[in-house]
């Protein structure tokens, strides 16, 4: 069965797949991370209460709103943790894991916080992907993505800015190599390699002077783990050449030592062999 149903929030997690304000749900949905869900919002929060849309624009969330978020798993010390469910039907209920519109079940809180937005599942966003279609598909932000690489055609220099925990001032180096780099007269193309979806670290390197910038989610990865972040930075790398930089500044998010495939990058020999300089992040003891 399907439903037409208007999006009041599309979240920043979603923008691969470019949906419009309305949409068609149904109701067979696959429980696999990319996957992009309807629901409504359940519940009013004081903190952690916003989402950011497909511009970068942080919007608020109020207890009525149909959202359109992304299925994806988290693994934050300083914020939410929380899995793909197994079994995802229309009514159940699921959480949103982070800024960037990530569903999923909750596993870990943190209690600075809160408790994080309680929805109901809706359905299943539809795509239409040829005109004329009139049976859709789930639709996934793997739609019309940067494609993967397992080799890297790109010879462009990398920056590569890592830290030993969220919340390092990984963002704040990488957007001040980029103004210093661009002021010095070169064009620098900028990445973030792994953590989970939001826009706000890219754009704040487009506002630093970046010519482009590319996260992991547009290659259609909702967060990263270990086994995909090798050929997700070969993709993003080979697509930021065709900008023509003179150098790529690179952020590696989360901590060296958490699980979202850092170190896979850091080991991988054809990434490694770009590397021109190595940024660290170190404000805790790990």
């Amino acid at each position: 069965m399907t439903t037409r149903v208007r999006l009041d929030r599309i979240s920043s997690s979603t923008r691969n797949a470019a949906l419009s304000t309305d949409v068609i749900v149904g109701d067979e949905i696959v429980p696999v991370e990319g996957y992009i869900l309807a629901v409504r919002v359940l519940d009013d929060k004081s903190t952690y209460n916003t989402v950011e849309d497909v511009t970068g624009r942080m919007l608020a969330l109020r207890a009525g709103d149909v959202l359109a978020g992304t299925l994806g798993t988290r693994r934050a010390l300083r914020g939410y943790a929380g899995v793909v469910p197994t079994h995802i039907a229309s009514g159940d209920t699921i959480e949103v894991l982070n800024l960037g519109g990530i569903l999923g079940r909750c596993t870990s809180v943190n209690p600075d916080v809160g408790q994080p937005f309680k929805t109901e599942v809706l359905g299943a966003v539809l795509a239409f992907p040829e005109l004329g279609d009139r049976v859709g598909r789930p639709a996934h932000i793997g739609d019309r993505a940067v494609p993967p690489s397992e080799q890297l055609e790109s010879r462009v220099p990398v920056v590569y800015v890592a830290g030993t925990c969220m919340n390092a001032g990984k963002t704040v180096a990488a957007a001040e190599l980029v103004r210093g780099l661009a002021r010095g007269g070169l064009r620098v193309g900028a990445a973030k390699l792994t953590g989970v979806s939001l826009m706000r670290d890219a754009l704040s390197m487009l506002d630093a002077g970046a010519v482009a910038a590319l996260t992991f989610n547009d290659v259609g990865v909702a967060s990263t783990h270990a086994g995909v972040t090798v050929a997700t930075a070969k993709g993003i790398f080979n697509r930021l050449a065709a900008s023509k930089p003179d150098v790529i500044v690179a952020e590696l998010g989360d901590g060296i030592l958490g699980e979202y495939g850092v170190q896979d990058i850091l080991h991988d020999e054809e990434l490694m062999g770009v590397g021109a300089a190595y940024v660290m992040a170190a404000p805790d003891p790990v």
